[in-house]
């Protein structure tokens, strides 16, 4: 069974490390702070082998080169976007998958917070690695796609079984809590969930990771479909993807 390391640094992100003690191996997902890279990596005792890259943010790269010479680890990511990552070795894109510790990995392209978003699917383990594609009751902000192509992201991680377990870059629950409840206010699930958050974060403890039903059950921007946003937003003859673009929109401006 994998063992899983998060830890966080910078203001609200997340890290992750993924290690199987049978050979060994040890995947690091993103490397936007070194220094807590390498704090973990020495918390934990495991030898770093790869880096599993989502996307060019530098709070998602900005560590990546001296970690990677420090370890001589393996680095999988995008292709190039509107920023080139500097230190990949292996370019990956929709449908690609590598092995893990003899474990399948299938990459999605998640488009939409960036060009070349990808996230990381393993299928054996239930665990998705989003990136800022979906956040715990939230989504990424979208900066170079548009809503269409967001919301296409967003699907196709909904196609994951209800039971996986998503890991995802930023601590922002709280926050997306408040906004969900505006959009949402008849949820009970949902309120429920807000309350639980708020204890969470009032205790200095993560809402990280999370669960793929939970999200369906909460989070608006997986919701678009849903009859009780639609009235209360006044779109109930809109498409999917014009009502994310909305809730979308209304987070922007929260």
């Amino acid at each position: 069974m994998l063992k899983i390391h998060q830890f966080p640094y910078g203001s609200d992100n997340y890290g992750v490390l993924l290690h199987c003690p049978e050979s060994g191996e040890t995947a690091m997902i993103d490397a936007g702070d070194a220094e807590a890279a390498e704090a973990a990596l020495a918390e934990t005792g495991w030898p770093l082998s790869q880096i599993w890259i989502t996307h060019h943010h530098g709070d998602h790269t900005a560590g990546l080169t001296a970690v990677k010479a420090a370890h001589r680890a393996h680095v999988i990511g995008p292709a190039p976007g509107k920023a080139e990552i500097t230190g990949i070795d292996e370019v990956v894109g929709d449908e690609a998958h590598f092995t893990f510790a003899k474990r399948e990995v299938r990459v999605l392209t998640t488009p939409g917070h960036t060009l070349d978003m990808i996230n990381f699917h393993l299928p054996s383990e239930k665990l998705v690695f989003t990136g800022d594609t979906l956040f715990a009751m939230g989504c990424g902000r979208v900066f170079e796609g548009d809503a269409p192509m967001m919301w296409a992201s967003l699907e196709k991680l909904m196609a994951l079984a209800d039971d996986t377990t998503i890991y995802c870059s930023h601590e922002y629950t709280a926050a997306n809590a408040a906004f969900a409840v505006t959009v949402d206010p008849d949820n009970s699930a949902l309120v429920v969930r807000h309350d639980e958050v708020k204890a969470l974060r009032a205790n200095g403890r993560p809402t990280v990771p999370t669960i793929m039903a939970l999200e369906k059950a909460t989070n608006p921007f997986l919701r678009a479909a849903d009859p009780a946003i639609r009235a209360h937003l006044g779109m109930t003859d809109a498409t999917d993807a014009e009502v994310f673009a909305e809730i979308r929109r209304r987070k922007d401006v929260f």
